[in-house]
């Protein structure tokens, strides 16, 4: 994508689109006709299994106000225990925290691409998928990659920081 292309986009999602292009990422940012606000709703719109969505879930870490970024998989929770082990207390963040933090509005949050660094952890469950998909900083805007690739652009750990979603 070049310098050009990005302009279309939405500010948030040219911000994703950039930092893949620097990382020499073979996606670019991609625009769905419906919002993926849900990893179910992103999941229907792409044609692949919920778990293949890498949801971005924001924390706020009590002792320090900092964002915590949580990335699991479409068909898990966030088990807020085990992250406290990892990181320190947290809380729930609010729209108001997330947006000030990322500069992404929740729906669309990215792994990538924050206005203010988070404290991230990737949990291992994506690891089950050859291909992944996340939000690319708007609720409509959404990139293909590979785990791996998830934690080369973050550089964030792997962990095992989630439980399985109770069958409905």
């Amino acid at each position: 994508m070049q310098g050009a292309e990005l302009k279309v986009l939405p500010e948030s999602v040219q911000r994703v689109a950039a930092h893949l292009q620097a990382a020499g990422h073979p996606y670019a940012p991609v625009m769905l006709d419906d919002a993926a606000r849900t990893a179910q709703q992103a999941a229907d719109a792409l044609g692949i299994s919920i778990g293949q969505i890498a949801k971005s879930i924001i924390f706020r870490r009590k002792a320090d106000d900092v964002a915590v970024l949580v990335i699991t998989s479409g068909d898990r929770r966030v088990d807020e225990k085990k992250v406290e082990a990892l990181v320190g207390r947290i809380g729930r963040a609010d729209a108001d925290f997330v947006r000030a933090k990322t500069g992404f509005a929740i729906g669309g949050v990215s792994p990538i691409g924050h206005a203010t660094l988070p404290v991230t952890l990737i949990d291992r469950e994506l690891f089950r998928f050859e291909e992944i998909w996340a939000a690319a900083g708007h609720p409509h805007g959404v990139f293909q990659l590979r785990p791996q690739d998830l934690v080369a652009l973050t550089g964030a750990p792997v962990a095992d920081v989630d439980q399985p979603v109770p069958a409905t």
